[in-house]
Parts: C-alpha cells; structure tokens; sequence
C-alpha cells in the first residue's frame, strides 16, 4: 500500500507515521506534505497514492483547496480536530476520520476498513458539501480538545484549560486541576482555535486562560512577570514579552 501524509504540524505526522509503520512495516509512505501549494504541485506530477491521510487545516489553506486544482481519485481519511457534530456529518457521507489526537486502535481500525473496501467501488465524495462544513464552523472556536491519555482518549472542555506551554519539544495543556496533557498542536495554531477574548500568547513558552492569572508583577523594562494557577513550572517563564506588552494589557481590559 502507497500512502501520503497531509499535516503542517511536525509532531502529529511523525507521531502518524510511526504508527502507520507499527501498523505495517510494508506500507510506503510516499510523501509528507505541509501545504496545499506543496500537494498540489505533488500530485501534478505523481500518480496518485492507494490512500491519503489528510489534515483539514494547512498552513496555507483548507486542504479542499487541494481538490479545487487537481483531480485526485484516492480515498482519504481526515486527521481532524473537529468536534463531535462535525465528525458525524463526515461520517454520514462516508469518508473515514481519526479524530486527534491519533491513537493506535483508531488508526488500526481505519486501516482496516480501507483493506476491507479496497477494490470496491467508492461513492463519490462531495467535497463542496464538506467545504461548506467546515467554513460554516470557521467563525466558531474550539469548545472542547481531545487528548491522548496512553491508549485513550479524554476529552477536556476549554474552561477546564488553564494554560498550554511548550517544554522539551513538546506543546502541553495545564488544566486547572494541575493535570497535564500532550498536545498534537504547536503554540501558533493553538491561538488560531481558542477564543482570544479568554486566551492569550504571552511569549514563545505560555498561551494563558485569562482566568489562570493569580497575579501580576511589574518586570524590568516595562514587562510584567505572572504567577499562575496552577503553579507553573518555571515562574522566569511566564513573563510577558516586550513585544507583546502593550498587546497583553489591552487585552486585559477587553
């Protein structure tokens, strides 16, 4: 089996791939690619792969945009973090999904489901309808986040989040109970999912819930250094950065 991989965060298609060679060590992973510019011009010159794992929101774009300029004829399985209402509208016009945080038995189920309908004749998908989906939902920020506890998967409400922060390489979620979670999401595109009014990027470690700060201290140089709750676990971390200053004191007030 030849796949190809469609995912701009880093960690989320190494963490797919090892768990796709796990899977089976035969399946050729052909490309992996960030953008919709990339695979576009990808697919242009390659025949297509017997199946594509494909993420809804690229760097540069909605991956349908994908779609819009080439005639791609293989099946997909969505790697999404779309809620739960939008994952039963997939469902219901029969494109497969692993819901993110990806886990071994949903990626193994989903694998199994291609080999169960590999040399069938697919229903056609209507892409159009699924763009209209997913732009309907583009105004609304995320509620709710999945994560990867061992083999599991727990969901965590936003107002349960207290901040998520960056330590060795890795991007977590701090809940206001003090239990940290993995997260498949780098800083940047946590920002663009949460409602800003609650969180905010204080520098390149920390996007804080403005209901974690437990008080502020004026810093040098006009900064102001936060102590959170919980407690983080580098308070020299959490000062706001001068560059985002001004940003973080209007956003107090809003």
């Amino acid at each position: 089996m030849n796949v190809v991989i469609i995912e701009d965060e880093a960690f989320a298609a190494l963490r797919l791939k090892k768990m796709i060679r796990d899977y089976n060590p035969e399946i050729k992973i052909l490309a992996e690619l960030e953008s919709v510019e990339a695979s576009v011009k990808w697919f242009k010159s390659n025949p297509d792969p017997d199946l594509i794992f494909l993420d809804i929101h690229l760097e540069d774009d909605l991956s349908f945009a994908i779609f819009e300029q080439v005639n791609i004829s293989s099946p997909v399985i969505f790697t999404t973090a779309f809620d739960e209402y939008a994952i039963k509208a997939f469902k219901l016009k029969s494109i497969d999904y692993i819901l993110k945080p990806i886990v071994h038995e949903e990626l193994t189920a989903a694998l199994k489901k291609y080999e169960d309908f590999a040399g069938l004749k697919r229903n056609t998908v209507d892409l159009q309808s699924l763009y209209s989906l997913i732009i309907s939902k583009e105004n609304k920020y995320q509620e709710r986040l999945t994560v990867a506890v061992g083999s599991k998967i727990k969901m965590v409400e936003v107002s349960e989040i207290a901040y998520f922060y960056v330590m060795d390489k890795g991007v977590y979620l701090r809940t206001f109970q003090g239990n940290s979670y993995s997260v498949d999401f780098t800083l940047d595109k946590l920002e663009e999912m949460f409602d800003p009014k609650m969180f905010f990027r204080i520098n390149r470690k920390y996007v804080i819930n403005i209901q974690s700060i437990a008080s502020m201290i004026a810093y040098s140089r006009s900064r102001v250094k936060l102590e959170l709750k919980p407690k983080a676990e580098d308070d020299m971390d959490t000062i706001v950065s001068i560059d985002r200053s001004a940003a973080f004191k209007k956003w107090l007030n809003t």
